[in-house]
């Protein structure tokens, strides 16, 4: 995929605070051929240059904010992220995937997502941060399957620091397998293992011959989201993390329901450089919450609970000491 060109307008009245010391948060847009990407460009009260990071989100149709259509309410994870850093001197860059949010336009049909669409498109956002001079170094920080996204941007675009917030560290169709098999029929299990080993060797399989639930297959396997699929399987996050000759943090929280501290531990180990950190109590959209699954999904929906303790304190020790 060609590299995107860069041409960033700025579209908040927020603007005309830059250099004045003022906090400000102003949303910005990435004008590609396919159309338009946009982002929140977050900044301290501090006068430039900042060290800068980019916020990458995680999986489906998740927003620049930690926020998914698919859940009731808003969780404001990675807003309140950014906001953190913020009022630490640290700036960040937090973005909508094309096909998501407001960069709903830049993706005309399902089927022609790739995971490398979203590599490409980071990418091409931490090269407009090295273009501008109020940025100092630069860091990614990516959320969930946004972990891989932004460790392959990050050997891209050549960013100085890489932070993983709880992001996998094997396949995903290793993981996905994983969930699968205590909710189906062993007949059905294997039927699941059928479709992710042909799609991880790179073939798509006809819709109408899997031998799964109907609407199970068209939750996972359907035939528009299977060249995205192959594209995501084809990647190890630990081999892709131990590629990285850059300071790495890698976060987990330890009520965390959809990815396991092993995780963290199997990403710690690919990379000499990283460093590891686990949150007591931290769930997937890190707030703080039991381990008990209902409640645990309650903290997905209100965005008044706060970042979990001791993870915004170790996101900015590290990017104070690697930018």
């Amino acid at each position: 995929m060609a590299r995107i060109p860069i041409v960033v307008g700025f579209i908040a009245a927020a603007a005309g605070l830059l250099g004045r010391g003022e906090a400000a948060a102003q949303e910005v847009v990435l004008e590609t051929p396919a159309g338009k990407l946009y982002a929140t460009l977050e900044l301290p009260a501090a006068n430039p240059p900042y060290p800068v990071a980019l916020i990458h989100p995680g999986s489906g149709p998740t927003d620049r904010d930690g926020n998914s259509p698919l859940l009731p309410g808003k969780n404001d994870s990675l807003k309140l992220l950014a906001e953190g850093l913020a009022a630490r001197g640290i700036a960040s860059l937090r973005v909508d995937k094309r096909g998501i949010g407001k960069s709903a336009g830049a993706l005309a049909r399902e089927e022609d997502v790739r995971l490398e669409s979203f590599v490409e498109d980071a990418a091409a956002w931490l090269e407009w941060l090295r273009r501008d001079g109020r940025f100092g170094k630069r860091a990614v920080i990516g959320h969930s399957e946004g972990s891989l996204i932004g460790m392959l941007a990050a050997q891209r675009a050549g960013a100085d620091a890489f932070v993983s917030l709880a992001g996998p560290g094997r396949p995903l169709g290793q993981i996905l397998l994983e969930q699968l098999k205590p909710q189906l029929p062993p007949a059905m299990y294997q039927e699941a293992e059928r479709v992710v080993s042909e799609l991880t060797a790179g073939r798509a399989v006809p819709e109408a011959g899997i031998q799964l639930p109907p609407q199970l297959t068209a939750q996972l396997f359907r035939a528009r989201v299977q060249p995205y699929l192959i594209s995501v399987f084809r990647y190890d996050p630990a081999r892709e993390l131990g590629k990285l000759n850059v300071p790495v943090l890698v976060v987990q929280g330890t009520t965390d329901l959809q990815v396991s501290p092993a995780e963290a531990e199997a990403l710690a180990a690919a990379n000499p450089k990283a460093q590891k950190v686990l949150v007591e109590g931290m769930n997937h959209v890190l707030k703080r919450a039991p381990a008990d699954p209902q409640a645990n999904i309650a903290a997905y929906s209100d965005p008044k609970l706060p970042l979990a303790e001791g993870l915004l304190a170790a996101v900015v020790r590290f990017l104070q000491a690697s930018l």
